[in-house]
């Protein structure tokens, strides 16, 4: 058990790390591209500003602008180095679409007909700004002429590539890490609790044991002394609470030897056992005014304790019998891939969710009042509960719509 929650525990940090990583990483790339996308526009648009198309046709004189719509404005006087150290690119194109000048950049890493091509479906797919492979790109609509104007982002998105992926190896680094750490620290803070709970099993174990002696001498020894006296109210008293001393003894060494005894184990019918214990309830359940509606697959195989299931199955039938407040009960087993899939289900009154969570533990009660009314001491659902994981399984219980419903997982052979 504190195995499963050694792993849980284990699980539970290292999907909080990886999560918590993800999401930085996530944030921290985020607001890197966003930053980056904004700079080029502002450079991109600044490129726009600066853009001379006498210069680029070899004019002597820059053509002069007239005042009117989208007449570029002044640029700076003294760039920024980040612009000085850009490589652009552009293709101004006129109203008909005839190319007027191309600048494929210092070191004509483009050629110009790949430019005049990109320019040109860039401005059919009618998208003012974006990226193109490797390329921001912004659209300017000038008097002179459409400016089709390109940033360079090669190095840019090179670096971003090398600092993601040396991220993600220091991270995953720091994750294996914090792995072996958490592993380390899970067992120390388990141990504590390990302990705990080995001593008071073994307390059980050897209490169980101290007392079935002297509880069956207390039985013969009643029983002596009714044949001696014949019927006596004290004598009753005594046989009737030593009867009850003796049931909770019994169930207290089958708890026991659910979570710690080695069991033979033995390839057997699930279906079969399950079958077996509805069909002995049936009676008692009948004799209560209930009737128990099962379906059962058939053929369903597992590995196993034949007694120590069919006591499970009997717990839950038991259980859902004396607190069923209709007349129906039901049993359904169903194979799921490598899984078998038992289910009980009873109508009862509503059981608050800080109770629900409670119903395996030990001599836990829903009703104090009736404590060990019955000889049912609290512990049936507990043994339910260690019979299920001895067999590699889980039990839980669900409470809606007025229906009391406990479900058994448990491997079983395909």
């Amino acid at each position: 058990m504190f195995n499963r929650s050694r792993r849980k525990i284990i699980l539970s940090i290292m999907s909080s790390l990886i999560l918590l990583f993800v999401v930085t990483i996530s944030v921290i790339m985020a607001a890197s591209f966003r930053e980056i996308r904004q700079r080029n526009a502002e450079m991109l648009a600044r490129y726009a500003q600066l853009y001379d198309l006498r210069r680029e046709q070899g004019s002597p004189e820059p053509l002069p602008m007239p005042d009117g719509i989208n007449a570029p404005g002044p640029g700076p006087a003294d760039p920024p180095p980040d612009y000085q150290l850009s490589t652009f690119y552009s293709v101004a194109l006129a109203e008909d679409g005839s190319v007027l000048a191309v600048d494929n950049g210092e070191k004509a890493l483009y050629e110009e007909e790949e430019l005049i091509r990109i320019a040109e479906q860039l401005l059919s797919e009618g998208r003012p700004s974006g990226r193109v492979g490797n390329l921001s790109y912004a659209v300017s609509r000038r008097a002179d002429c459409t400016l089709v104007a390109f940033l360079d982002d090669t190095v840019t998105q090179s670096s971003m590539s090398m600092l993601l992926h040396n991220v993600l190896l220091v991270g995953g680094a720091a994750i294996v890490v914090l792995f072996f750490l958490s592993l380390h620290l899970s067992k120390r803070i388990i141990r504590p609790l390990e302990e705990n709970d080995r001593s008071q099993k073994r307390f059980v174990s050897d209490a169980s044991h101290e007392l079935k002696t002297p509880v069956a001498v207390i039985g013969a020894n009643a029983e002596l002394l009714s044949r001696e006296l014949g019927e006596n109210e004290w004598l009753a008293n005594i046989r009737y609470e030593n009867e009850r001393m003796g049931e909770l003894v019994r169930q207290l060494l089958e708890l026991s030897r659910a979570e710690n005894a080695e069991t033979p184990m033995e390839q057997l019918d699930l279906s079969r056992v399950v079958t077996g214990e509805v069909l002995a309830f049936e009676s008692l359940a009948f004799e209560q005014g209930k009737t128990i509606e099962s379906e059962i697959e058939d053929g369903i195989r597992m590995t196993g304790n034949r007694s120590q299931l069919a006591q499970l199955v009997s717990v839950l039938l038991d259980n859902a019998v004396r607190h069923a407040g209709g007349g129906e009960i039901g049993v359904t087993l169903r194979q799921q891939a490598h899984t078998a899939v038992l289910s009980v289900v009873n109508e009862g009154d509503e059981i608050p969710p800080d109770k629900l969570e409670h119903l395996f533990d030990r001599f836990y009660r829903l009703d104090e009042a009736r404590s060990g009314e019955g000889q049912h001491y609290g512990l049936g659902l507990s043994i339910a509960k260690a019979v299920a994981e001895k067999h590699g399984g889980s039990i839980g219980v669900t409470c809606a719509d007025g229906k009391v419903r406990f479900t058994v997982s448990l491997p079983a052979k395909k």
